[in-house]
């Protein structure tokens, strides 16, 4: 597999091209939900929507985490998209053995409270209108090979125009011990989650 570097140029960069394009790109970025943060390492679940996913975790990630940056790509996408490997990107192969590596190494990475890992669990890019969540197992994995103290962040992104020429984003976030995810719970409390989070963003519309 390919482990996740940080590079002294690329990932500031990285950085600093996130906050850029979110202001360019976007009328308005909201953020709803609370990070109780209680100085644990950080396992993020997210929906995977969209080719900007990755730049609005980080987003997340410089205003409200604040964390070393970490995440799971395709193999095969990692090493066409080789930059990112610089930016914390990790690779895994799906239906091979060498996923099991993965996800100790994501384990690993988790052990340290200084790292935080965001992942897309239904493995390939959804259209923002199909709200049926169905997850790979290699979260669920994680989550019961890790510690109960492991802070699970769960984040639904969504967005809407209005009467705006450029989008607006509305993120949201819930935070969930590991303790109350083991067993095959993950699938459920994020559905659960993404649930109310679009009730919510629907009655900014009605």
């Amino acid at each position: 597999m390919i482990r996740a570097k940080h590079h002294p140029v690329i990932y500031p960069l990285f950085q600093l091209l996130t906050r850029y394009l979110l202001k360019r790109k976007f009328n308005s970025v909201h953020i709803g939900g609370d990070f109780d943060d209680d100085g644990n390492a950080v396992l993020v679940i997210a929906n995977h929507i969209s080719w900007w996913d990755g730049f609005w975790i980080m987003y997340v990630n410089l205003r409200i985490i604040r964390r070393r940056f970490h995440f799971m790509m395709l193999e095969e996408q990692l090493k066409k998209h080789w930059y990112f490997q610089y930016t914390g990107g990790f690779s895994v192969r799906k239906k091979s053995r060498s996923i099991v590596e993965s996800i100790r190494y994501t384990t690993d990475l988790l052990s340290c409270k200084e790292n935080m890992v965001f992942m897309f669990p239904q493995g390939e890019i959804n259209s923002i209108y199909n709200h049926s969540i169905r997850f790979e197992k290699g979260a669920q994995h994680i989550i019961d090979a890790g510690s109960d103290d492991l802070q699970v962040v769960f984040i639904a992104n969504f967005i809407d125009y209005f009467s705006d020429t450029r989008p607006n984003l509305y993120i949201y976030l819930q935070k969930i011990p590991a303790g109350e995810l083991k067993n095959n719970q993950l699938e459920q409390a994020y559905s659960n989650f993404y649930t109310q989070a679009l009730l919510t963003q629907q009655q900014k519309v009605s």
